[in-house]
This record gives structure tokens, C-alpha cells and sequence, in this order.
């Protein structure tokens, strides 16, 4: 099969085009000829000698892909309802930069009606990350308010969309003023450009003080002291990401006398129950909104997948809003 791999660290330029062998599937997994594949920031920390690969898993980078199913453990399959021929999205440890993949059967969801190969492959790794760590980890319900540090990335762009179905205020922090409009117009509530003001002092003015419920950090670093500084009570700070940093300090003081939580988490090494159950949510609560088009995958631009020097140059330039998908 052809794949892209990293020839060594660095620069986008080290994704290279390869020749592989083909993957084979093995207990409770299914083969997937490729069609499109999502680029995200563990892929581009992946190429920088940064993201380790989990044991196991393919040296070849991307996290989800969309296809056709090839093949596969028939028991497994058919208990998924699942079958040679359909069209599924999958979340995978690695490998998906490729023309095929081979990924666990629960972690495939079919294709939602009407969208294409390029928008599914872009909805796993956000979806997942997303309900993971704001729905079930944040617990944010309908009501409360979630700050999404980063609104036009694509798990802020899937954040803000999920929020607001579910019934929250959404507010977003995000560096331009034409990025803080584009999450308007995705349905945020709010939206500050972190350049030009101080979000703390923005979150206050407009929860006339009490705070936010749930933060989605991406950032950590020197953001988790001002993040303490407007929850509201019994609040809770998720992590997913330390592009500020991995050291913070705090008033503690301000932790105990409102009850915060401080929290994070990393999808990619989880053992596989616990993406299957993740799928399992999202194809419940997720996937009508998805077939009913009150949630949209958000796809900025993509590219051949022989350019996936380019679509790494693009996703680190930070002039993208949504995801970033290669198509084979």
C-alpha cells in the first residue's frame, strides 16, 4: 500500500512518501480502504519526536480515517452491525496515513447519511476528544457555561457546535478578530480575541462575576492560574493539551474555597473499551444530531495525501478554522 511516513524529526518535510505492507486485521478489528484521512496537532507532535507511539500501534502517523470496509473479524463485525462494503469512520493509535487501516471494531462508526469521505474523516479524533473530556470528564449539562480555550480548532470547532445542541453557553477565546467571528457564526455565544483582551476579565464582565462551569484547555502553562481565577463554584478545569506549557501555578486558595476540579486526559493510549464506549455514546447522542445537520463537520481545506508536507505546514501556521483532511 502507499503510506506517508516520517523519515525522521523535524520539519513538515519529513513526511515522505512510502511503500508499505499491506496491514492485516486481527481479532476484533476490521481492514479499511481509505479514502480520506484527518491531520491533527498529536500527528504534527508525532513528526517533532514529541507524541510517542502507543506499544502496539503503527509507526505511520493519523489518528482517523473514513473508507470502505475490506475485511475483517466477521463475529466481531456482525455484533457491531457492521459489514464488508460499508462506509465507516474509525479512530485509530496510528496508521492512518495510509491507503489502508486497519482499526478496533469498536471504535468504527458508520458514515452518517449524505456526508462525505472527507467531512467523516475529520469527525473521530475531535468527536471522541471532545465527549470524552467536556461531556463525561467536564460533565457539562445543559445551562452551565464552558470557556473553550482555542475556538477555531477542530476541537474547538466541534466543542462550541456539541455545546450549544446540548444546551450550554459557549463562550471561545481564539487570536484574530476574524477567527472570534467565525465562532460566532458557528454558534458561540461569545467570543474573545485573547490578543487584544483579557479573557478573565471579559468571563467575569460577562457572567456578571459568577464564572464558568467547565474550561477546555489546550493551552495550560501560565492559562491554568487565570483559568482558576473565573470558574464559577464547584467548576472544572479539563486539559487536553499543554501547547503553553506543561508547569503551572495557582491560588490553591481559590481551588479550595470553590470547590474546583482540575482535570485532563490523553486520548490515544487508552485501551480500547474505552474508546469503544466513547463510540458507543457518540453514535447515541451524537450521531442524529450529526444526520440531522444541527451539528456540521467543519473542513477547512484539504489536500493529496502526497502533499501532507503542506497540510502540516498549514495546521502550524494556525490559519486554519476546523480540521484539515488528506484524500487518497
Amino acid at each position: 500500500m502507499n503510506a506517508i511516513e516520517i523519515t525522521s524529526y523535524g520539519a513538515p518535510e519529513v513526511l515522505q512518501a512510502a511503500t508499505r505492507p499491506d496491514p492485516v486485521p486481527g481479532q476484533g478489528e476490521l481492514l479499511i480502504r481509505v479514502s480520506a484521512s484527518g491531520i491533527n496537532r498529536p500527528d504534527v507532535l508525532q513528526r517533532l519526536g514529541h507524541y510517542p507511539v502507543p506499544p502496539g500501534a503503527s509507526d505511520i502517523p493519523g489518528l482517523e480515517v473514513a473508507g470502505v470496509v475490506v475485511s475483517g473479524d466477521a463475529d466481531a463485525m456482525a455484533q457491531a452491525g457492521l459489514s464488508v462494503g460499508q462506509r465507516v469512520c474509525a479512530l485509530v493509535a496510528g496508521g492512518g496515513y495510509a491507503e489502508l487501516c486497519v482499526a478496533p471494531v469498536g471504535q468504527c462508526l458508520t458514515v452518517p447519511e449524505g456526508w462525505t469521505d472527507i467531512e467523516a474523516a475529520s469527525l473521530p479524533e475531535t468527536f471522541f476528544t471532545v465527549w470524552s473530556n467536556v461531556f463525561d470528564r467536564g460533565a457539562l449539562k445543559a445551562g452551565e457555561t464552558l470557556l473553550i480555550q482555542g475556538g477555531t480548532s477542530g476541537i474547538g470547532v466541534t466543542a462550541i457546535q456539541l455545546a450549544k445542541a446540548r444546551g450550554a453557553t459557549v463562550i471561545v477565546t481564539a487570536g484574530s478578530d476574524e477567527k472570534c467571528a467565525a465562532c460566532l457564526a458557528l454558534g458561540a455565544d461569545h467570543a474573545i480575541n485573547y490578543k487584544t483582551q483579557d479573557f478573565v476579565a471579559v468571563v467575569k464582565e460577562l457572567t456578571q462575576g459568577r464564572g464558568v462551569d467547565v474550561v477546555l484547555d489546550m493551552v495550560a502553562g501560565s492559562y491554568v492560574a487565570r483559568e482558576v481565577d473565573c470558574m464559577a463554584e464547584d467548576g472544572r478545569i479539563v486539559i487536553i493539551a499543554v501547547q503553553g506549557g506543561t508547569k503551572a501555578e495557582f491560588n490553591a486558595g481559590l481551588v479550595l474555597r470553590r470547590r474546583l476540579v482540575i482535570t485532563g486526559s490523553t486520548l490515544r493510549p487508552r485501551p480500547v473499551a474505552f474508546k469503544a464506549q466513547i463510540a458507543r455514546s457518540l453514535r447515541e447522542q451524537v450521531w442524529p444530531l450529526l444526520a440531522s445537520r444541527a451539528v456540521k463537520p467543519l473542513v477547512h481545506a484539504t489536500f493529496p495525501a502526497a502533499q501532507a508536507a503542506s497540510a502540516h505546514a498549514l495546521m502550524e501556521s494556525g490559519q486554519h478554522v476546523g480540521k484539515i483532511v488528506l484524500t487518497w
